[in-house]
């Protein structure tokens, strides 16, 4: 605790008479001997109760008190303050109801915990409103902070009641207890929850649950990057497996062929889908599970990270009565995502939006969505022809994979429908030769095509360890050469001053140096200079020239631009311009 805030304690203390001075003075020798609080040594020694000490203090520092023996705090409120900093200060965040944190504080007059605090909540468009708490209190919650592990460890224990010691493994005791009813079990579901609750609460993306040889593991992706998490005892692997299964519709009995499905969990308030892909590998199955928080809804084109003059684009070419729409980018780069944010725009009761996917990942109120199924014949082509038979305004294709989805969307774009669709090129550009190599008629494809968009996802430099970064010299040489390349309009806020970050790595960002992921795009205008070129011979020095008039920046001159405003590395930069 402070000095000056201790002093202030003292003398509420001696001032209304509630404790012996020679008494203060013991106990303030033996803190000082034992490298502990004032107030730990107080309660310890039994001169005040902790509950009756928290109310002096909130007392003396005008702060409301509140007791949190009865409060858990879930895993998401928790880690909004990251571990370092929550014993650094020694401040907890117990709960949240919207944009307000609930933070209570030991030493409740820490001037520099209330700031440092507040600049963390204002990064997150958080309102934190303060209270005094129990160094006890402190301690109990802050112990939630390795949660994960301890319910883990419990369902575990509590599994082995469940398998018998056999030659020096434990294996399931098939004669006793039969299998199924293990997977059924409450410590194997508990596991699979606890895993899941886990993943949404640290902000996961997937799941990978792994065999090996005597272990399997489970790995969670977080901001694109793969970290374990804990290891399954190898008695145990099988049933987790098979209770995935369960959950996910599958045949249980089914270990040589890939299966995939789809899980709805109900986490709290929360509503999570996961889609479940199972694959056969040497010895045993592993899981691989895409985690959608559907409760947090659609999120906004401005969420996602893109740009305001990306925006004004994309928001002027969705406004046309039909035409094609198309976003590329390689498997992971976010494009169905954004395509569902443009179709959360264009949601309403005078729109028929009908959508064919594989597979479907948010479910959207007022949108049609179809998945596709190969396995019977139900493909995006024979989907597409069902659809036009179904008076839709807004169709969305999840893929172009073949000539023939080419020509239906073609021909969708030209009878009166706005088509949305994605595809595998890395850059906007391409997608035009690459059509035109998949059987579209250049005369069709200018007559129909309003934008290409091609978009990655970058990693963002964590706020609570970011620092200015000094560039190698080549490095900044190749940056600044870019940089020139970058149209006057799009520098004009900067006035010169170029100034590049990184993050020193720190507990909340688990020592990455990068907390969550944002976009950076390049867009495409088909404007009638780009439609006319694409009925000529063109070249791509053709296309590049004309794309230069319309003040176009490529996806790695987005990056650069993102990271002059701190958002993300020049190490994310260079790592976007090698994929183009």
């Amino acid at each position: 605790m402070n000095l000056n805030n201790t002093d202030r304690i003292k003398n509420a203390l001696l001032s209304r008479n509630l404790i012996d001075p020679k008494d203060l003075a013991v106990a303030e020798a033996k803190a000082i001997e034992t490298n502990k609080s004032l107030e730990e040594i107080l309660v310890q020694e039994r001169y005040f109760a902790s509950k009756e000490f928290n109310k002096l203090k909130g007392e003396i520092f005008n702060l409301e008190t509140i007791d949190l023996e009865e409060i858990t705090a879930d895993q998401a409120t928790l880690n909004l303050l990251a571990p370092k900093v929550a014993e650094n200060y020694q401040a907890v965040i117990f709960a949240r109801a919207g944009d307000e944190i609930k933070v209570g504080l030991v030493d409740p007059g820490n001037f520099q915990a209330h700031e440092a605090i507040d600049f963390l909540a204002t990064q997150k468009g958080l309102r934190p409103r303060y209270y005094a708490i129990s160094f006890q209190d402190f301690r109990s919650t802050f112990n939630q902070y390795s949660g994960f592990k301890k319910e883990i460890g419990t369902a575990v224990e509590a599994a082995k009641v469940k398998f018998a010691q056999r030659e020096g493994f434990l294996k399931v005791k098939e004669e006793e207890e039969d299998f199924d009813q293990v997977v059924k079990s409450a410590p194997v579901a508990k596991i699979v929850s606890v895993i899941v609750k886990h993943a949404v609460d640290g902000g996961a993306s997937d799941i990978h649950i792994e065999p090996g040889r005597s272990t399997g593991r489970v790995r969670y992706r977080v901001d694109g990057n793969l970290f374990n998490s804990l290891t399954l005892p190898d008695y145990l692997y099988n049933a987790v497996i098979s209770r995935i299964k369960v959950l996910a519709n599958m045949k249980l009995d089914e270990t040589r062929l890939p299966q995939d499905g789809r899980i709805r969990f109900k986490l709290d308030d929360r509503e999570v889908d996961l889609r479940v892909s199972v694959l056969p590998t040497l010895n045993q199955e592993k899981v691989v599970m895409r985690v959608l928080d559907t409760s947090a809804g659609v999120p906004t084109l401005a969420e996602l990270g893109f740009s305001d003059y990306h925006i004004q684009i994309i928001e002027k070419n969705i406004k046309r009565p039909y035409g094609l729409f198309l976003l590329t980018g390689p498997t992971g780069s976010g494009k169905t995502t954004t395509l569902y944010s443009v179709l959360n725009i264009l949601n309403s009761d005078q729109q028929n939006i009908t959508t064919l996917e594989d597979p479907i990942e948010y479910y959207i109120d007022g949108v049609n969505q179809s998945q596709i199924n190969p396995d019977i014949g139900f493909s995006f082509a024979s989907g597409l022809r069902s659809i036009l038979r179904q008076d839709p305004n807004i169709i969305m294709v999840g893929e172009i994979r073949d000539s023939e989805t080419v020509e239906l969307v073609i021909h969708a774009a030209l009878t009166g429908h706005l088509v949305f669709s994605t595809l595998h090129t890395n850059s906007a550009w391409g997608a035009i030769p690459r059509l035109i190599d998949m059987k579209a008629e250049p005369f069709l494809l200018a007559s129909t095509l309003n934008l290409v968009m091609a978009q990655r996802l970058v990693r963002k430099v964590c706020p609570n360890c970011k620092t200015e970064a000094k560039l190698p010299p080549k490095v900044s040489e190749k940056i600044m050469l870019e940089i020139k390349k970058i149209p006057d309009v799009f520098l004009q806020s900067l006035k010169g001053k170029y100034a590049f970050y990184r993050g020193q790595g720190c507990q909340s960002c688990n020592n990455t140096g990068y907390l969550g992921r944002t976009v950076v795009g390049e867009i495409m205008d088909i404007t009638m200079e780009l439609k006319e070129l694409m009925v000529k011979d063109f070249t791509i020095k053709d296309i590049q020239d004309q794309l230069q008039r319309q003040n176009y920046i490529n996806l790695a001159q987005d990056a650069i631009l993102k990271a002059l405003q701190g958002l993300t590395t020049i190490d994310e930069v260079l790592r976007v311009s090698q994929d183009q």
